[in-house]
């Protein structure tokens, strides 16, 4: 599986429709062994869980900064051993926190540590502060 090592690729991927998902697991062949569990009540889901990367209707600032968003979403993953790659599937329900179940998973490639960094550098630096600077109004 190839490996993106930009926001601006990942956004190339996203546009162009091959990439419409973000998982942040142990990778694609753990999860084509089984389906992901709600850990609350111990279910197990008719699909693997993923975070949509295309960007609302509403959402007016660079597709990169919608990226950034949703790669920090999840980075607690990390510290427990997963990795983020992106995929494409076939929606069949959604989670408990709606997010879209796959299955028929077709995986596309690993974030590279570097486009995580640039997430996190853009996250920080773009999308927080404009957070701070709405609250104070």
């Amino acid at each position: 599986m190839r490996t993106v090592r930009t926001l601006a690729q990942l956004a190339e991927l996203v546009d162009s429709g091959d990439a419409p998902y973000l998982r942040y697991s142990p990778g694609p062949e753990s999860d084509a062994r089984h389906s992901s569990n709600d850990h609350e009540s111990g279910l197990t889901m008719p699909g693997v869980s993923a975070n949509p990367l295309e960007a609302p209707g509403w959402w007016t600032l660079p597709l990169e900064d919608w990226l950034a968003r949703r790669v920090c979403q999840y980075l607690r993953e990390l510290d427990e051993g997963a990795r983020p790659w992106v995929l494409s599937g076939r929606q069949v329900d959604f989670g408990p926190d709606n997010e879209p179940l796959l299955v028929d998973i077709q995986p596309v490639a690993w974030l590279a540590p570097e486009l995580v960094d640039e997430a996190r550098e853009r996250y920080q630096s773009r999308l927080n502060a404009g957070a701070a600077t709405h609250r104070d109004r």
